[in-house]
């Protein structure tokens, strides 16, 4: 399953690059791209469309890849901390989080002085404020508890919306209220290959984190007396679980906006087909997630092509008759094997 998935991966990257508004030949693609990672010239005739196969069409899909395979990856990891099958990596509150501080540039040009990076660096930046936010308000002497983190998360959300929608209310020039939308709905428009490096490191970390305590999260899945009777401390490792879960979703979250429904539908589907195991879930989801995230970017640049639809409104279009699909047939318990 992993090889398909992974066969299915690949052509999913190459259908990205090769389709778009622009229309670039299927051969030209593959020759472009040939000359990109050989270091090889391409004729002075072919510049703007190589430029738009190796410059923005081909970060654009890499990136979706791994933000798709961060969002899958976490949405595993924050249903097993949270116990609930419901969750998904925004419903700490990190999400909204990073959405004041990514507004605060687009409506008020905070940051204004890092170029490029004063999008990606104000929003992780207030994506971690709202974490240690959440943390400080959830912990009790006795820890973190599910149903706590669920609340606070869910309670400081709405409240970091409230701010956002203030922020785009009073914006002055409508030009910048579209763009903070098109951001708060998610959107790959703006990759670049600076910020690929940094979000492909990040998500790798996190899942290589996440897939060696896969076992514990199996224990933490079945409850924490469960866990502590198999010599997992379920407090310690919620703490470590949040700490992970907050810099991926962060990190993703800051290059890509605030794209629902893939980590909150992808441990689903994975988990109805090869059972509740996190060793075998946390392999299959983040290239399911990939997969999925890809072809929605596609889709988000073809339907109204050449204008784009933010990438989040086609995961709700599928995401919602697909969960909803998914709660009337039943989905696998969250532990076991």
């Amino acid at each position: 399953m992993a090889a398909g998935l992974g066969l299915l991966l690949l052509v999913s990257l190459l259908a990205g690059v090769t389709l778009g508004a622009a229309g670039v030949g299927t051969g030209d693609v593959f020759r472009f791209l040939w000359a990109g990672l050989t270091g090889g010239t391409v004729a002075a005739a072919d510049g703007p469309a190589y430029t738009i196969v190796w410059e923005i069409r081909l970060p654009r899909v890499v990136l979706g890849a791994v933000v798709g395979a961060g969002l899958a990856s976490v949405g595993v990891a924050v249903q097993a901390m949270v116990r609930n099958a419901l969750a998904d990596p925004f419903v700490l509150g990190i999400s909204s989080g990073a959405a004041v501080g990514a507004n605060a540039v687009i409506l008020l040009g905070v940051f204004a002085g890092l170029g490029v990076w004063a999008l990606s660096v104000s929003a992780f930046a207030s994506a971690l404020a709202a974490m240690a936010l959440v943390y400080a308000a959830a912990r009790t002497p006795r820890g973190l508890t599910p149903l706590r983190l669920i609340l606070t998360g869910t309670a400081l959300a709405y409240g970091f919306e409230a701010v956002t929608t203030v922020m785009v209310f009073g914006a002055a020039r409508g030009e910048a209220a579209r763009s903070a939308m098109m951001w708060l709905l998610g959107s790959l428009g703006g990759a670049t290959w600076t910020q690929v490096p940094i979000a492909a490191v990040t998500v790798t970390l996190g899942w290589v984190w996440l897939r060696r305590r896969a076992e514990a999260l199996n224990a933490l899945a079945m409850g924490d007396e469960t866990a502590a009777a198999l010599g997992v401390p379920p407090t310690v490792l919620r703490r470590e679980l949040f700490l992970v879960t907050a810099a991926v979703t962060g990190t993703v979250v800051a290059v890509s906006g605030a794209i629902g429904f893939v980590g909150l539908m992808v441990p689903h589907l994975v988990r109805m087909v090869a059972g509740a195991d996190h060793r075998r879930v946390l392999v299959l989801a983040p290239l399911a997630g990939a997969v999925l995230l890809v072809w929605a970017d596609l889709l988000s640049r073809l339907l109204l092509a050449p204008a784009e639809l933010p990438v989040g409104v086609i995961t709700a279009v599928v995401g919602v008759p697909a969960f909803l699909l998914l709660m009337r047939r039943g989905t696998r318990p969250l532990g076991g094997r």
